[in-house]
């Protein structure tokens, strides 16, 4: 008779050497599809861990089967409290409305399962902080979350940060961002549940703001410390099943930051913007340099050198699509562009390894809850009609 002893077990995450990592993802809508397309394309490009795309879940059996065999999943279910209970998931990947985060990312953490939450982290601060505690106590078990702020996972942005890191913009001054879309300009679009304040949180705010607000902490480095802020809803009701529903987020928003570091910002945010369809814009501004960026053009970074003599200045443009830069030696040839879509891609890569080394991935669910304090800031300046709003930490 023979034996064999059980496979070493890695003290960073927990789970037995080259076991595959069964994955469940909650949510099979616009980000769902997202994610999903990022699970089914990583292993393929990068050298990441051993992974199984095991299950899709969704409240809708028949659309949710649809999508599982679309979008590469082994099964479906309908139950995601089930799901958390099977020994072979090991990573939730969550996807779900806001309102819903709190609860499945903190049973999930509790079940000893890692987490990869959409932004925001929550709809109130109450369930941010909750979470934010969940996950400080997994972590000291070897479960690792993260929040997925893919914006970061940008080439572009991400060479932005590594010219900021290495003093090429000198002391940064001021920052501008502005996020601009234009799915609510018609007042005949109907209502949804991101325009509704118990389902949504918030509105643009919330929505594609806190992309903006983790963009200029996560380039500069530095905290926000102060904000004012002012918030409009454009279109007051909007047709729904039964006749007009009222909307209780805000269409539009515009904030004034400052920041550790002595930076200032802004940062705008509307869904009403005509025209746009996804456009981030950040331009930021230094002693000795500047750099700008567009989503819409999103392999190209432009950057001043205002080192040189002020007849050789000028933005010049970089297209971010050399092996040097960050991501793309996995990706194409010189010249060959990627999308919208890599971002995710590039997300799961990194949290992949994450979990393989046992590290903290970033952005943590404590910096998405410095977001949600950011955002609350707003709020309250808004609804104040204040000019400051010292921020928590």
């Amino acid at each position: 008779m023979t034996s064999s002893a059980p496979a070493p077990t890695n003290p960073q995450n927990g789970h037995p050497e080259g076991e595959t990592l069964g994955v469940a993802a909650i949510g099979y809508a616009f980000m769902g599809k997202a994610h999903s397309n990022a699970w089914r394309n990583v292993a393929s490009f990068f050298d990441v861990p051993a992974f199984e795309q095991k299950v899709l879940v969704g409240r809708d059996a028949e659309k949710v089967a649809e999508a599982a065999d679309r979008y590469g999943w082994a099964e479906w279910a309908t139950d995601w409290r089930q799901v958390l209970g099977r020994d072979d998931i090991h990573i939730v990947d969550i996807c779900a409305p806001g309102w819903m985060h709190s609860e499945i990312a903190i049973a999930a953490l509790e079940a000893g399962k890692h987490v990869l939450l959409e932004k925001p982290l929550a709809n109130t601060i109450a369930e941010a902080e909750a979470m934010t505690e969940a996950a400080r106590a997994a972590r000291a078990r070897g479960i690792q979350s993260m929040i997925g702020f893919n914006y970061r996972r940008v080439p572009a942005l991400a060479l932005a940060r590594e010219l900021i890191a290495e003093g090429r913009l000198g002391a940064v001054r001021h920052v501008r961002a502005a996020y601009l879309q234009d799915w609510l300009a018609d007042a005949q679009a109907p209502m949804t549940w991101r325009l509704r304040k118990e389902t949504a949180g918030s509105g643009a705010l919330g929505d594609i703001a806190s992309h903006a607000i983790d963009q200029i902490q996560f380039l500069t480095g530095e905290s926000i410390l102060e904000a004012s802020g002012v918030l409009k809803t454009f279109v007051t009701q909007r047709p729904g099943p039964d006749g007009l529903e009222d909307v209780t987020v805000d269409d539009a928003a515009w904030a004034t930051f400052w920041l550790t570091g002595d930076i200032g910002a802004s940062v705008e945010a509307s869904r009403v913007a005509t025209g746009q369809k996804n456009s981030l814009q950040i331009e930021m501004y230094g002693t000795d340099g500047a750099l700008t960026f567009n989503l819409e053009s999103l392999n190209e970074l432009r950057f001043l050198d205002a080192t040189l003599p002020v007849r050789e200045q000028g933005f010049r443009r970089i297209l971010v699509n050399e092996p040097e830069h960050p991501y793309l030696a996995a990706w194409w040839p010189q010249g060959h562009v990627i999308g919208w879509e890599h971002t995710f891609t590039h997300q799961v890569r990194d949290f992949l390894l994450a979990i393989r080394d046992g590290s903290q991935p970033s952005p943590s669910f404590e910096e998405g809850l410095n977001v949600q304090y950011v955002l609350d800031a707003v709020e309250e300046s808004a609804a104040n009609k204040s000019t400051l709003t010292v921020v928590r930490h």
